[in-house]
């Protein structure tokens, strides 16, 4: 049993090391005359969107104030081509969008110009219900709005990885097989072992050990892949882990 090792969507593994043009998305994001530009819009919008609401409603908003001012906010960064402005020589892509969410917060209160309930401009289809659970069981730790940023951040990554593995496995009709070993991706949720998985899959155990090896080497490449598109060099991809992991801590 073999799975796929054909390294991240968009790059190509060689010794190790993601070979790819960095800050793809961000630098496509702030140039409408791009190509990849509406893609790059998209998967902003869809990574960041919770991270924005989630400091939103931790900072003090009510569902309703949160949710129109992540619309109002991402809607006024497509409308004034504010992507354009984020500068890797500068910093991190999230410091860049948080400093612009509080400059965009602090100027809506101080003219008292909130948006009004179905009056933002609709980018993302936020469900509320669905936000407010996540948010509850967050809020719960009593983290900051910026850890709580960071934790929804990191949370958001590591799905898409996921997603772009889980893809990957079955455009190779691997699809039994990655649902058989995908607990081995998460520390501690591996509940079955590997004979029982072998005899699941009718294969070795020793097969299944192989397999597991590949699939978590596939994972990380997609999890350097999702981070190399908001960064501009391989030692931020290495920082961008780190604070991923970090996100994790208290």
């Amino acid at each position: 049993m073999t799975g796929p090792d054909k390294g991240a969507k968009g790059g190509v593994h060689k010794g190790g090391r993601f070979l790819t043009t960095h800050w793809t998305v961000v630098r496509d994001a702030g140039d409408p005359d791009s190509p990849g530009y509406r893609a790059a819009l998209a998967t902003l919008c869809e990574t960041y969107w919770y991270p924005l609401y989630a400091y939103l409603r931790r900072y003090g908003c009510d569902p309703h104030e949160a949710e129109d001012l992540t619309q109002g906010f991402l809607a006024r960064m497509l409308d004034k081509n504010d992507f354009r402005l984020a500068d890797p020589v500068r910093g991190k892509f999230r410091s860049f969008l948080m400093a612009s969410l509080r400059h965009f917060t602090a100027n809506e209160r101080k003219h008292a110009k909130r948006l009004k309930r179905g009056g933002a401009a609709t980018l993302v289809p936020i469900d509320v219900k669905d936000a407010e659970r996540h948010y509850a069981q967050e809020a719960e730790e009593g983290l900051t709005p910026e850890k709580l940023f960071e934790r929804s951040w990191a949370i958001n990554v590591l799905e898409q990885a996921m997603d772009r593995l889980q893809d990957e496995w079955e455009r190779s009709e691997k699809t039994a097989q990655f649902d058989a070993l995908k607990a081995y991706l998460t520390p501690g949720r591996e509940s079955t072992t590997y004979r029982e998985i072998a005899q699941s899959l009718d294969t070795t155990e020793g097969a299944v050990k192989v397999a597991v090896h590949r699939l978590r080497r596939a994972y990380r490449a997609q999890l350097r892949a999702v981070i190399a598109e908001t960064v501009s060099t391989e030692d931020g991809i290495e920082e961008e882990i780190r604070d991923l992991l970090g996100a994790f801590g208290n």
